[in-house]
């Protein structure tokens, strides 16, 4: 045997025990979830039609869904939500206005190639 090992003993402390309390159940959230659903729909249906250009239509939804969730993380995601979605939806707009700009630019490396 190697004299680097050496044998312990295993010790077991006495066995604890818990009383278990019974938890009350979780807040039903199925309201407040089917709320919060109904107001998004609602704003993004205001959204889609105040649109005028269709590339903003995918940006808007995405920027719906980002409010939404965002909203649920707060306390009041019914107060929350549309003011967040402003903003989202003000992003997005920027966001297509500039991609817009850039496919309009001519190309540089052609320029140069000619």
């Amino acid at each position: 045997m190697n004299r680097r090992y050496r044998k312990l003993r295993t010790r077991f402390e006495p066995e604890t025990r818990f009383e278990l309390t019974p938890v009350p159940p979780a807040p039903f959230r199925g309201t407040r979830e089917t709320e919060l659903e109904r107001l998004k729909d609602q704003l993004l249906r205001e959204l889609l039609t105040e649109a005028e250009n269709p590339a903003l239509y995918a940006p808007l939804r995405r920027a719906t869904n980002e409010a939404a969730a965002l909203a649920w993380t707060t306390s009041f995601p019914l107060l929350v939500l549309p003011e967040l979605l402003r903003e989202k939806a003000i992003a997005a707009r920027r966001y297509v206005k500039r991609q817009a700009a850039l496919l309009k630019r001519p190309c540089l490396t052609m320029d140069r190639a000619a």
